[in-house]
């Protein structure tokens, strides 16, 4: 048990401001420290509340600790504390004096892989645990994976517990080299393998043993390059509702409501909505604060247009040199969170964006060997957790972007009908793997 006797320092009433936010998710096998070397960022970065400190002090307290445990700051389900596993996503907020974080904590049980997917679909980084002791476990294997898949542009694989083989280099290298090799075999580009341990900080925010003169966790975390900005991409707008008041105020009035997705939006610019593919020009945009000349990546605002088009929830607007592809077949890797296996000629419903439509799964082309790292042929189902490349025939044309080009408007989801249950995330054109 991670045990501290000291009260954190309290937080400095004027922080420096952070310079960018980060949005990063921690995964790992079961027992690899995990959930405690989040606690640990969080503990030494004063980001703990005074009462939830001593609320969780007391829990401690009453499971037998002298102390503070630092796994707790993320066990937030009863469930979660009692069993000292993490089994739900949980967010946390922390910042340092050059940047912020939004840092989701994943389960490590293989069962709850799903939650992984959700924690890593939107992270700038990862942070992968991997137990000195043990080296790179199939875990470690899926979850390289599904950060590789997902396209999360910097994953570090902190080799954790170094303090109980005694800082040992040797072992280190060791476990360094396999780790390299996972990530060469599903094609990670940019990833970095660090010695830490959660329980002593050492290598986290203080430095590692006779490592001095290399970066500790946090001080990489601060300086990792964010993602390429949103607002530097191509415009897509996926709109979700059109506003007609029909009031006497506004007779006439008919908006487009949405979020931008990428890309900026100006009176005066000419767009295409896809998959109908009618075009019109920008007239107006109506912000929360009233009319504004523009709107950027992350902002939900209502364009109206010059013309008034039949264009309905689920169509995405966007440049006419750079539309939104529009397709009647996603093909993609998808990774599978249904309980029950796939069917064959399965009917599901695909939601794009903020489109839903009716589909049908086609046959499984490959299926990924997570012991192998490799994509293999073969006609059996997809099993929970699995990832496998396959087909989804769709009743009507929805716009989805190739996912290594547009991450919002390339992925997808597969739905039951009869349930309403999540049954896959896909990515359309997905690529796993070296030859992929």
């Amino acid at each position: 048990m991670t045990v501290l006797t000291e009260r954190p320092a309290p937080a400095p009433d004027d922080p420096p401001a952070a310079v960018g936010q980060l949005r990063l998710v921690v995964a790992g096998s079961v027992d690899d420290g995990k959930s405690t070397l989040v606690g640990r960022l969080l503990h030494d970065t004063k980001s703990i509340l005074a009462d939830q400190y001593d609320a969780l002090e007391h829990v401690s307290r009453s499971r037998g600790a002298d102390g503070f445990d630092l796994a707790l700051l993320t066990d937030g389900l009863r469930a979660e504390r009692e069993q000292g596993i993490t089994i739900d996503v949980a967010y946390r907020y922390f910042a340092t004096p050059r940047r912020s974080f939004v840092l989701a904590d994943t389960p490590g049980h293989v069962q709850y892989t799903r939650n992984t997917v959700t924690g890593a679909s939107t992270a700038d980084a990862a942070v992968v645990l991997v137990d000195v002791r043990n080296g790179a476990s199939v875990q470690t294997r899926r979850h390289a994976a599904v950060m590789a898949l997902l396209r999360v542009p910097h994953v570090v694989f902190a080799v954790n517990k170094m303090d109980a083989v005694d800082w040992d280099e040797a072992r280190f290298a060791e476990v360094e080299a396999d780790v390299r090799r996972v990530a060469e075999r599903v094609g990670l580009e940019h990833t970095e393998v660090l010695p830490v341990s959660a329980l002593t900080g050492e290598g986290v925010a203080a430095p590692a043993p006779g490592r001095a003169d290399r970066p500790t966790l946090l001080s990489l975390l601060e300086q990792l390059p964010a993602r390429r900005s949103l607002v530097a991409e191509d415009l897509r707008f996926a709109v979700q509702l059109v506003i007609r008041p029909r009031t006497e105020a506004h007779p006439d009035y008919r908006g487009l409501a949405g979020r931008v997705g990428s890309g900026t939006v100006s009176v005066g610019d000419e767009v295409v909505a896809q998959p109908s593919g009618l075009r019109s020009t920008v007239v107006a945009v109506d912000g929360p604060r009233g009319p504004q000349q523009s709107a950027t990546a992350g902002q939900s605002v209502t364009l109206r247009l010059a013309d008034e088009l039949d264009v309905a929830r689920g169509e995405v607007l966007s440049r006419p040199d750079s539309p939104a592809p529009a397709v009647r077949s996603l093909d993609g890797v998808v990774c599978w969170l249904g309980d029950a296996p796939t069917r064959p000629r399965q009917r599901v419903l695909v939601k794009a964006g903020t489109r839903v439509t009716r589909g049908m799964l086609g046959d499984l082309e490959q299926h990924w060997d997570v012991d192998e790292q490799r994509w293999q042929d073969g006609d059996a189902p997809l099993e929970l957790n699995d990832i496998g490349r396959l087909s989804v025939q769709l009743a009507e044309p929805v716009a989805v972007d190739p996912y290594v080009e547009h991450r919002h408007t390339g992925a997808f989801l597969v739905i039951d009908p009869d349930t309403g249950v999540t049954l896959g995330a896909g990515m359309a054109g997905g690529r796993l793997g070296q030859h992929s």
